[in-house]
């Protein structure tokens, strides 16, 4: 099966208009592609293109008169840690590290809706408690063979997980919560620092950061890890992605 005719067993659809959660002032609409059995090459290929996932959904932005995200990815194979990288992996030399499928225990969602609820207090994230249905269909559906959860434990307690797709060449970063009381460790950092790690192991070249928009506080942190590179667009399955190093 070609990709196209992979990407055909899908279901396309767009949601209304809403505030986007980036920029204030302005509205954002979500192209949608739901695809039971997505297989690694089809993820690969769409992901180069700017796609993201959650579950079955693979969507990327449609705006009306904006193009504010932009896609970035690191050179794995070019990385070095900065002093206050390797700083934080010195604070994590006792954090365990555990890979493993997706999975949904009581343990998830109660770190997930903590997180949350840190981040409506503290920057004004708008919070729902996730409930299993809602947690499964985003991050433990669609993992097939290339999805996986990366755990992280500190004194035999569960303070972060990870979310990520091992692509064929490279590491999609879909999600990471972690526990608020333990900020001090910067496991937000250490996460991607040990997506990095895995991805030089594994031979992989780059870490897919997602979207990066300029002025936006909540994305800041990808520019600290380099060097990168930036897709502009969305450019569809027959054509090849313009990713250009950003200094």
């Amino acid at each position: 099966m070609t990709l196209e005719q992979n990407s055909e067993h899908s279901i396309d659809f767009c949601m209304l208009d809403y505030d986007c959660s980036y920029l204030p002032q302005k509205k954002t609409r979500m192209y949608y592609r739901y695809m039971r059995h997505a297989s690694r090459k089809l993820v690969t290929e769409l992901v180069r293109r700017g796609w993201r996932r959650f579950g079955c959904y693979f969507f990327h932005p449609i705006c009306a008169g904006c193009s504010g995200c932009k896609n970035l990815r690191i050179d794995s194979e070019n990385f070095r840690r900065s002093r206050s990288q390797k700083r934080v992996v010195k604070k994590n030399r006792e954090t365990l590290v555990h890979i493993r499928k997706p999975g949904m225990t009581q343990e998830h969602l109660d770190l997930y809706n903590r997180f949350h609820k840190h981040k409506s207090e503290t920057v004004g994230w708008h919070y729902t408690p996730v409930n299993p249905q809602l947690y499964y269909e985003n991050f433990v559906d669609g993992a097939h063979d290339f999805g996986k959860e990366i755990l992280y434990f500190i004194d035999e307690k569960l303070v972060g997980v990870d979310l990520i797709d091992i692509t064929e060449d490279g590491i999609s970063s879909i999600y990471f919560f972690y526990d608020p009381d333990y900020s001090n460790y910067s496991l937000g950092t250490y996460s991607l620092l040990m997506q990095i790690e895995l991805a030089q192991r594994m031979g992989l070249r780059w870490i897919y950061l997602g979207y990066w928009v300029d002025g936006c506080r909540s994305f800041a942190y990808k520019m600290n890890f380099r060097p990168l590179q930036m897709l502009d667009g969305f450019p569809p399955l027959e054509e090849e992605p313009d990713w250009r190093p950003i200094g």
